[in-house]
């Protein structure tokens, strides 16, 4: 009882200290980057900013766990910079990231963050040229933000190329890079850059992984929960619908046709899937475009940006697009299929109800998802209730969704499908007239 007391004491002290700070100068982060906060739009720190900045600051390694869309980014970025200001050199910090988006994503919150201080980044990730990369690591950015296998490509084989200088790690999505996957690449890394550095390791989830490397790579460091262990936010209403398989796809189109006004991020399982749906989709007149590993990066960049843009409302994606990705105006995400591993699940529906917006989440459920089902409310510690749909309603859509997926597969087939080349297929091409300009980026800084 008396530890019980302690605890409830320990957070309302801490519930108190954050209420106190309200400011990213109280915080002690410099006028400048104040102001490149206050130019994004961030008007006051985030919960996970108000406990990570100033332990950063202060020059310690950190764990920090919280919610998707809490700010985490932010929480390292800023402390980077800062002390990249103090002492401007080369290859000052790299950024660990699971996916090519995220790496790019993180990418453009520094240089957003560091435009009035002319912070160069180079993004090192599969899917694009290595001389191009090559060429960009020439010119010896401030930051590197990375996927661990393209990184490690880098360090073997590019000529003048290492992190020997490095001053602060970042892994982001921690629970993630350490797969299989990663787990090479990432021993690789920790091998070849210096001891003496300061490691930011962040993270919506732990687990038993997460917490071995930290015991093997941080020293020391400041415990950072802003999140329960596997939590969502509560802004989010989460629904889940059970329905027979064979009319999965009807209560696909029935949701998405109700909330005909809404942004929606649909989840599959394969890269297949979001070629057929995408397709099917569209030939119902539906707005809808894909994004998976089928695809080139340059495309997959192409319709992230166009969805992020509004062109299209309705994406369709892999558990590729479920980590980090900030696309604020998500109203809805919609599980298509249900994870096999529950803890997705929470980074999938992080996607939406970000930054204390509202946001919807739906689970489709049918027999042979069940048992997937039943974990995912055993790790959020809650029953969730049903998603209103009368199945007469819904079957009165079955006859024109049967038509548009014989259409969709007809058209796969004829293109060849998953067998053509990566990135040529139908869905591909169709994703073309979706592609925009790239922005420009600022220099001031001088390397030493």
């Amino acid at each position: 009882m008396e530890e019980q007391a302690a605890e409830k004491k320990q957070q309302h002290v801490e519930e108190e200290e954050v209420k106190e700070k309200k400011s990213f100068e109280e915080l002690g982060v410099c006028s400048q980057l104040v102001e490149a906060c206050e130019n994004l739009g961030w008007k006051e720190p985030t919960k996970i900013q108000i406990e990570a900045v100033p332990h950063a600051l202060q020059g310690n390694d950190l764990i920090g766990l919280a919610q998707t869309g809490s700010g985490k980014t932010g929480a390292f970025a800023i402390p980077i910079l800062q002390a990249l200001l103090q002492a401007p050199q080369a290859f000052f910090a790299c950024v660990l990231s699971p996916t090519r988006e995220l790496a790019i994503q993180i990418s453009e919150q520094f240089e957003a963050l560091g435009s009035g201080i002319g912070v160069k980044c180079a993004v090192i990730v599969g899917g694009v040229a290595q001389t191009d990369q090559s060429i960009a690591l020439a010119k010896r950015p401030h930051i590197v933000v990375a996927t661990p296998g393209r990184l490690v490509d880098h360090l073997s084989n590019t000529k003048g190329f290492s992190l020997r200088m490095l001053k602060y790690l970042v892994l982001d999505e921690a629970d993630r890079l350490l797969n299989e996957d990663f787990e090479k690449s990432l021993d690789e890394i920790l091998n070849v850059i210096p001891r003496e550095r300061k490691t930011y390791l962040f993270s919506a989830t732990m687990t038993k992984k997460v917490k071995k490397l930290q015991r093997a790579c941080l020293r020391n460091p400041v415990k950072i929960e802003a999140a329960t262990k596997y939590s969502t936010v509560d802004t989010l209403k989460q629904q889940y619908l059970f329905m027979p398989a064979k009319y999965k796809e009807c209560y696909l189109v029935y949701i998405l046709t109700e909330m005909s006004g809404s942004t929606s991020m649909v989840f599959t399982r394969t890269c297949d899937a979001t070629g057929l749906l995408a397709l099917m989709l569209r030939n119902l007149g539906l707005r809808a475009i894909p994004i998976s590993g089928h695809m080139t990066q340059a495309k997959r960049l192409g319709a992230l940006n166009k969805f992020k843009a509004g062109e299209c409302n309705i994406l369709i994606c892999t558990d590729v697009a479920s980590r980090g990705l900030d696309i604020p105006s998500v109203d809805m995400v919609i599980n298509y299929d249900i994870p096999t591993n529950s803890k997705d699940y929470i980074h999938r529906v992080g996607r939406t109800a970000r930054a204390g917006r509202s946001g919807v989440a739906i689970s489709l459920v049918n027999q042979y998802e069940l048992e997937w089902y039943i974990q995912i409310e055993k790790l959020i510690g809650k029953k969730l209730p049903a998603f209103q749909a009368q199945e007469e309603e819904v079957l009165l859509l079955l006859e024109r969704v049967t038509e548009a997926k014989r259409i969709s597969q007809m058209k796969l087939r004829e293109t060849g499908g998953k067998k053509k080349r990566r990135g040529g297929d139908d869905v591909d091409e169709d994703v073309d007239r979706y592609l925009g300009p790239k922005n420009g980026k600022a220099k001031k800084l001088k390397n030493r």
